[in-house]
């Protein structure tokens, strides 16, 4: 062989040798990366689209909100779902990445009040869909596009896993820190989950009538207890409320009605309870 048959050979051996070592710390440095996909009322989310930007692969959630996919580190997971605000994250550069916890909000859809303003039938099907009439005529005339998101001015509560985990890579919160040991971020959460839900309910009862309630067979003082259960036994209730969907929200309400009636019966005094599952 002579020098030029060489140096080409060499050449291309280098060359051949680079894009091995590449793809060897490429496959070496991918991990599998877990999690589970809630909206912020805690309930699973299925189908949401989970895709690595750095390799475009893609993969779905299944029906319990779990998904897996191939990263490597400082690669970015961008989380889609219709009717939702997109989440996005990236994986931990240290190699040590427990298990996400992915909570997405629903986008707003606030296309104004929308009122009965036929009396109440008392059939359930009938009244829900009659809102839902009115509902859809709202948003034909209303709807401009996709509002922009209106957030709360409250403090965040601090968070485990945004507390312990800058102290692994040996920084601390000391703000964080002496909230979650001194109980303060647990009572913060737990008065914010008890305003949003006295807000939801008076949202509901803003835009329907008592009459709605009375004629279905429940009482008036008993009308925020019936909402707050329709919450705990059908969580997709509350995400239509907080996307402002009038006739979805009364749509899965009705099929909460049956058993808190039935319960309603057997109970003399007291709250209706969620239902054991």
């Amino acid at each position: 062989m002579n020098c030029r048959g060489a140096n080409i050979f060499m050449t291309d051996w280098k060359k051949v040798s680079f894009l091995l070592v590449f793809l060897f710390n490429s496959f070496f440095a991918q991990q599998t990366v877990t999690g589970r996909i809630t909206d912020d009322d805690g309930v699973n989310l299925s189908a949401v689209l989970i895709i690595n930007m750095s390799t475009d692969q893609k993969t779905s959630s299944n029906a319990a909100g779990m998904f897996s996919i191939e990263a490597s580190p400082n690669d970015e997971l961008r989380f889609v779902m219709a009717d939702f605000y997109r989440v996005s994250t990236r994986v931990l550069t240290g190699g040590y990445n427990p298990q996400l916890l992915v909570t997405m909000t629903p986008i707003p859809r606030d296309v104004g009040e929308v009122k009965i303003v036929k009396k109440p039938t008392g059939d359930l099907e009938t009244d829900s869909r009659l809102a839902g009439k009115v509902d859809k005529g709202e948003i034909v005339e209303q709807a401009v596009g996709l509002p922009q998101p209106v957030g709360k001015m409250r403090e965040k509560p601090a968070e485990v896993k945004k507390v312990l985990l800058p102290i692994l890579l040996g920084s601390l919160d000391v703000q964080g820190a002496y909230d979650l040991i001194s109980g303060k971020a647990r009572r913060q959460k737990r008065q914010y989950r008890y305003d949003d839900l006295q807000e939801h309910i008076m949202w509901v009862r803003n835009r329907v009538d008592n009459e709605y309630f009375v004629n279905a067979g429940i009482p008036v003082e008993r009308i925020s207890e019936f909402i707050q259960y329709a919450f705990e036994v059908k969580p997709q209730v509350r995400t239509y409320v907080k996307a402002r969907n009038l006739s979805g929200t009364l749509l899965r309400m009705e099929e909460t009605m049956p058993v808190y009636l039935e319960r309603l019966k057997q109970s003399k005094n007291g709250s209706i309870s969620k239902p054991e599952e």
